[in-house]
């Protein structure tokens, strides 16, 4: 690997790779507090502007293993800057947008094919500059918490930025973040260079895309056609075993496949993968249902509810600052463990206390203890598997385990979403929480399998990777 101590202060590149996680997170909750306002400028309803987030998550989710792989053939930072571009380009559209098509083509498609390009470089970078153990959790604590905080304040910020100018406003802000992003990531020097020979799988990528949009879609059109759910479903299902037996074909061919079979044979990256879907499934499920449930059921605004998340994003901020802290004091999988522990009693509390109480803080406590116990495992979950492999891997599990939090995103606004606006009532807000709080005991169990030593590193992983 390069000297890039001599190319780019390592604090210097961090600040516009957090940032950019920020924005990415940002956009993807922000919304959530605009149901009302989208709704009735845009002539639509909570189901349209659900469509919207979730095509936006979806976008993301099903190109960010392509956006990984063509790190490697055009270079880490030529295709952070692109993504920026794009999704630049696409917010300034969503500001302006005349109708929920235009939205859908500005938030959901630019946005979405912009951060699949920005998002895996993100990762691949950090991992390339940072080699030690300790600088490393470091870094990614900070990208991890500014992502959650993203996520977290997104109600906040929107809502602030919604109430006082108008929810155009929010798109504008997003582009202007991003105008900063490119600016300061001009000093960014790429640590390895491109290889314009490397192939690139365009039927992998094809079905890898397809099979996620048909399964997520399925999920979407659970409470107005339960057959089309099942074909959708099973078609999802169809494509992505098909997409699986493509990539292994061409590497008994000798040829070059989107990703690597390998990278689904190392078990603690598998189990890691399988907790960052699930943290980022709850995240944003979370978001959505509550954010629905006080605007449409208890007929909040969008600064007051933005508000209320406040508690959310000061737990993120509190424990995924001290993810550096807490990584030299305790395991890995420990940190994620104690994570969901948290997040499984603040799903509890949600539920408990909102019906006993008609004050809309009492989703405080609960919004507390979930961002809590997402900032001390988002951090781990990321780093567990990003050391699971060599240098030469980075690009393919980056976008790998980039994907697999997005769909969690999509997957946690579509089923939780899906739940809610079927009956918006506070029958469905528990039924949704409940479910949200079922899985996050899955994911729970996936942790207790993680070995205790955390990282098993393949044979020709250095520790510094």
């Amino acid at each position: 690997m390069a000297d890039t101590g001599a190319l780019a202060p390592p604090r210097g590149v961090l600040v516009p790779l957090a940032l950019a996680q920020f924005i990415c997170s940002f956009a993807g909750s922000n919304m959530n507090v605009m149901i009302n306002d989208i709704s009735a400028d845009l002539n639509t309803t909570v189901q349209g502007v659900q469509t919207v987030i979730t095509i936006f998550l979806l976008v993301m989710a099903a190109l960010m293993i392509p956006g990984g792989k063509i790190t490697d053939r055009y270079g880490r930072k030529r295709c952070f800057m692109a993504g920026l571009v794009i999704y630049g380009v696409g917010a300034v559209l969503s500001a302006l947008a005349p109708g929920l098509g235009v939205l859908v083509l500005g938030n959901s498609i630019l946005e979405g094919i912009g951060t699949a390009m920005l998002i895996p470089p993100v990762y691949i970078l950090t991992t390339l500059f940072f080699t030690e153990a300790t600088s490393r959790a470091r870094a990614f604590g900070a990208i991890m918490a500014l992502g959650g905080i993203g996520a977290a304040a997104g109600p906040l910020l929107g809502g602030l930025i919604t109430s006082g100018i108008g929810w155009r406003a929010a798109f504008a802000f997003q582009a202007l973040v991003v105008a900063a992003i490119v600016l300061l990531g001009r000093r960014i020097v790429d640590p390895v260079r491109p290889d314009p020979t490397v192939p690139f799988d365009i039927l992998g990528a094809v079905l890898s895309a397809v099979g996620l949009v048909l399964l997520v879609m399925g999920i979407l059109a659970a409470d107005n056609d339960i057959r089309l759910m099942l074909v959708l479903i099973a078609a999802g299902v169809v494509v992505l075993v098909s997409f699986f037996l493509s990539i292994r074909a061409k590497e008994k061919a000798g040829r070059v496949p989107l990703i690597s079979t390998s990278l689904f044979r190392n078990r603690t990256s598998n189990l890691g993968l399988v907790t960052q879907n699930i943290q980022w499934l709850v995240l944003m499920g979370t978001s959505f249902v509550v954010a629905a449930y006080l605007q449409v059921v208890r007929g909040y605004n969008a600064i007051q509810t933005g508000v209320i998340f406040t508690a959310a994003t000061v737990g993120l901020l509190v424990t995924s600052l001290g993810a550096a802290r807490l990584a030299r004091r305790r395991s890995q999988r420990t940190l994620i463990i104690a994570g969901f522990l948290v997040t499984i009693v603040g799903i509890s509390a949600l539920l408990a206390l909102a019906g006993r109480f008609e004050t809309p803080w009492a989703l405080s406590p609960g919004l507390l203890l979930i961002g809590l116990g997402l900032g001390v495992m988002l951090t781990p979950s990321v780093d567990i598997v990003q050391s699971s492999f060599g240098e030469d891997q980075q690009g393919e599990i980056s976008g790998l385990s980039r994907c697999v939090s997005n769909l969690g995103s999509s997957l946690g606004t579509a089923i939780a979403g899906t739940i809610l606006v079927a009956g918006l009532s506070s029958h469905a807000y528990a039924a949704a929480m409940t479910t949200l709080a079922i899985i996050a005991i899955a994911g729970l169990l996936a942790a207790t399998a993680l070995p205790r030593d955390d990282v098993a590193h393949p044979a020709g992983a250095s520790d510094a990777v």
